[in-house]
């Protein structure tokens, strides 16, 4: 099968991601085979291919939020049916054993797996996951436009959720790509007022035309205190701008993976008066559940750009770059 394979990590403007024809991955007990059809390209993506994270899988082909329909059964497996249409997540499987686990924490999962970092993932063809791990998907999407829903969207319900806005209050957000621009149609949905500080215009017009309040510049403070705030950029140095928009009592959500060094922080100033400064981490399969329920109900409606599976690193250089309004997603056929 044709995949997209990483043998080195190295910046993506170097196309470290090369064309090969490799077997085709066989499904184990309670796994399932998914003909790809579409996979979105995300930042974690570039964060594997680049080492920012510890090291996975070598050679690895990566991809994380994939759309596709169950071809093949491993043992023991009921559900999912061959023929439907599935989704793949960044969080592959999780141990069911741990603390955290136990306690309806998986995403805190002291022995995790994840797709396209510790197992093959869908920048190709066929990609094999475990069957409790996949995700039904609501019918009113297509391939290309579901795919962001898989990380981009339920990472940032994840942070809509952690950061605590109520209906009728005021969130912001610092950095408006993939993620940001599934969460601004739930914080809509729901009453929320929206202000977007982002570097590009070509992101700032794409959040008015999704019904942001106010747009600004990457470090411009919004015109109104928040009541919360979520930082998609993975700027550290945006910390501190995005907790001194907040009002008392306010919170900010970190929702990358991976941020740069954050500035040392002035506690009177920046954290006083009950602000709170908190992370996300992957999410629960309720997350996505819930995320897709949503996407159903609203209805979400993504931007995409397509490429053709060769094109990754292309792909993958455009999102580094912010050329891409909304989600870059490669197509196999």
């Amino acid at each position: 099968m044709r995949a997209m394979l990483l043998e080195r990590t190295a910046p993506i403007e170097t196309a470290p991601l090369r064309q090969a024809d490799i077997p085709p991955p066989e499904p184990g007990p309670g796994e399932v085979l998914v003909d790809v059809a579409a996979c979105g390209c995300c930042r974690t993506d570039l964060h594997v291919i680049e080492g920012d994270l510890p090291e996975g899988r070598r050679p690895l082909v990566p991809g994380h939020q994939v759309v596709g329909r169950v071809v093949a059964r491993g043992p023991g497996v009921a559900s999912p049916a061959e023929g439907e249409r599935v989704g793949v997540a960044w969080l592959a499987g999780t141990c069911g054993r741990c603390e955290h686990c136990r306690e309806g924490a998986e995403n805190l999962c002291l022995s995790p797996t994840f797709t396209g970092h510790h197992r093959d993932g869908g920048f190709a063809e066929l990609v094999a996951a475990r069957a409790d791990w996949t995700y039904r998907l609501p019918d009113g999407l297509g391939d290309v436009e579901a795919a962001p829903l898989l990380c981009a969207g339920i990472i940032g319900y994840r942070a809509l959720r952690r950061c605590r806005v109520r209906p009728g209050q005021r969130l912001g957000i610092f950095g408006f790509g993939s993620s940001a621009h599934v969460t601004i149609q739930v914080a809509r949905h729901e009453g929320v007022d929206v202000f977007v500080a982002s570097l590009a215009e070509l992101h700032r017009r794409h959040a008015r035309q999704l019904g942001a309040a106010w747009t600004g510049g990457a470090d411009e403070l919004p015109p109104a205190e928040l009541h919360a705030a979520i930082l998609f950029a993975p700027a550290g140095e945006l910390v501190p701008v995005a907790l001194r928009s907040l009002r008392r009592g306010g919170t900010l959500a970190c929702a990358g993976i991976h941020v740069s060094t954050i500035p040392p922080l002035d506690y009177d100033a920046l954290l006083f008066q009950e602000r709170t400064l908190t992370s996300v981490t992957a999410n629960t399969r309720r997350d996505g559940e819930e995320l897709l329920r949503l996407a159903a109900e609203i209805p979400i409606r993504t931007s995409t750009t397509a490429y053709p599976l060769e094109r990754a690193n292309e792909a993958l250089a455009d999102v580094k770059a912010s050329r891409v309004a909304g989600a870059a997603v490669l197509v196999t056929r």
